[in-house]
């Protein structure tokens, strides 16, 4: 990050004390440790006495701990902050989400304009890089200002040390919000054509569901297309995906599948043939025909397939009620997708058929009071779906979700995961099924009364993930 002297065009005349040029980079080096040690000693030690002998504590020791340091043009350290994640004993993970920012110094601030601002702004951008959902500090009283201006939140008064008070400040990190205005917020505007016509999106209790049950038949219909690009990047994955996320719609809706039709563009052959590899493949995987559909050649990518299945009794995502429990039901093997990095989790293409037919049958036994698959807006945002069609909000609790080692919590909460889906019932009334041995099944949460979805954190606080509805397509 660098910063420097700014002319506007409407300020008129040049500043006559230039901005200080600085580049903030993570610590990497014996030497940046060290002088950032010797700011904190000068500043907490000599300065401030809010320590007697040394400021260095745990945390220092702590191998997931990263420096932020400030480096002048003529290398001189010139500030520094520590974020490090906050463990919590019980949890599954030695990273919950949880990061707390300390130690922000600045050397001389008099030759060192924006420097202190600079820090806190690269550290909140540092911590959502590494999947943190939350980000806390305890920061002077005299300092509340400038982080109030930097769009901290102030969550009440702090410990005093040596007769200096201190607040508690908090970051919004709004990851799981963006995650979810990018892929849902539109629908409830776009679709509202279709809202006004009879039976439009679904009947009642189905409104905006998984699966479409088929009036005064047992049969459900899913629909799911590909985005281009990925098509484009990955056209083997993209039709083993256009499988999996319409077989996964009919899993939510407890249907037994019947056949797929797809709808396939590509620009050559060559391409159309590798689309056609991956959905070909993904269907033998989970013993599903492809019953036909519409192949093009010479057109831009495209890729959209249709599921049928059948059930007398299909599981609503509407069903939930204010007290429901919670429960993720998600396979946890595999890895992150190559070129998909935190986005795209890949469990089902490691599985044996057996296991992706019993995933696939899994709610259908359980039979919940509602269920959802979770799709592109992340566990948090389907979770909200889930709770606006049943007229609720939705409490998720950090530690009790499981998720994989190798997966951030920020990331698995926002992530496609594959094969995971959320279901809810009445407190006590989940039926004791044993899952199929790829699922690992989690109560985590709770349907609520207000609105949105919050996380709810160890130590009894909770956060705003999602602030409202999700689609805007409301009840079910």
């Amino acid at each position: 990050m660098l910063s420097r002297g700014e002319l506007s065009i409407l300020s008129g005349l040049p500043r006559t004390t230039p901005r200080s040029e600085f580049l903030i980079t993570v610590a990497d080096s014996p030497r940046e440790h060290a002088a950032y040690r010797v700011l904190r000693y000068r500043e907490f030690v000599e300065r401030q006495t809010l320590f007697d002998r040394s400021d260095v504590d745990d945390i220092d020791d702590d191998p997931r701990t990263t420096v932020l340091v400030a480096t002048l043009p003529d290398g001189t350290i010139a500030g520094g902050v520590r974020i490090a994640p906050t463990p919590w004993a019980g949890s599954a993970h030695t990273d919950i989400g949880w990061w707390f920012g300390s130690r922000l110094v600045v050397g001389d601030p008099g030759n060192a304009a924006g420097i202190g601002p600079a820090l806190v702004r690269a550290a909140c951008a540092h911590v959502e890089q590494l999947g943190a959902l939350r980000f806390d500090a305890t920061v002077q009283d005299r300092y509340v200002p400038m982080f109030s201006r930097l769009g901290w939140q102030d969550r009440g008064p702090g410990p005093v040390i040596n007769e200096r008070p201190h607040r508690e400040m908090g970051y919004p990190l709004n990851r799981i919000q963006r995650t979810v205005d990018g892929t849902k917020a539109v629908l409830a505007e776009a679709l509202a054509p279709f809202a006004d016509q009879p039976g439009g999106l679904g009947a009642a209790g189905f409104r905006g569901d998984d699966g479409v049950p088929l009036p005064g038949t047992d049969v459900i219909a899913a629909c799911d297309a590909i985005v281009p690009s990925m098509i484009e990047r990955d056209p083997e994955w993209a039709g083993w995906c256009s499988v999996l996320v319409n077989l996964n719609d009919l899993s939510a809706m407890g249907a037994r599948p019947l056949g797929l039709l797809d709808a396939v563009g590509a620009p050559t052959t060559s391409h159309l043939t590798r689309i056609i590899r991956g959905i070909s493949s993904a269907a033998a995987a989970w013993r599903t025909p492809v019953l036909g559909g519409h192949t093009q050649v010479g057109v831009p990518s495209a890729l959209s397939v249709t599921a049928l299945g059948t059930t007398s009794s299909p599981l609503p995502a509407g069903g939930g009620r204010v007290g429901d429990t919670v429960t993720l039901h998600a396979d946890l093997g595999g890895s992150w997708r190559p070129g998909y990095h935190d986005r795209q989790w890949d469990s089902t293409s490691s599985r044996s058929s057996d296991e992706l037919c019993a995933m696939t049958s899994h709610l259908a036994t359980v039979r919940p009071a509602s269920a959802k698959d979770v799709s592109m807006a992340g566990i948090v945002g389907t979770l909200g779906m889930l709770a606006e069609a049943s007229g609720t909000g939705a409490e998720l609790d950090v530690t009790a979700v499981p998720r994989p080692d190798d997966a951030s919590m920020g990331a698995w909460l926002t992530c496609f995961p594959g094969y995971a889906m959320l279901s809810t019932d009445r407190a006590g009334a989940r039926r004791d099924v044993p899952a199929p041995e790829p699922v690992t099944t989690a109560d985590c949460g709770r349907l609520t009364a207000q609105p949105g979805v919050r996380l709810r954190w160890p130590d009894g606080e909770t956060t705003v993930a999602v602030a409202s509805t999700v689609t805007g397509l409301g009840v079910a």
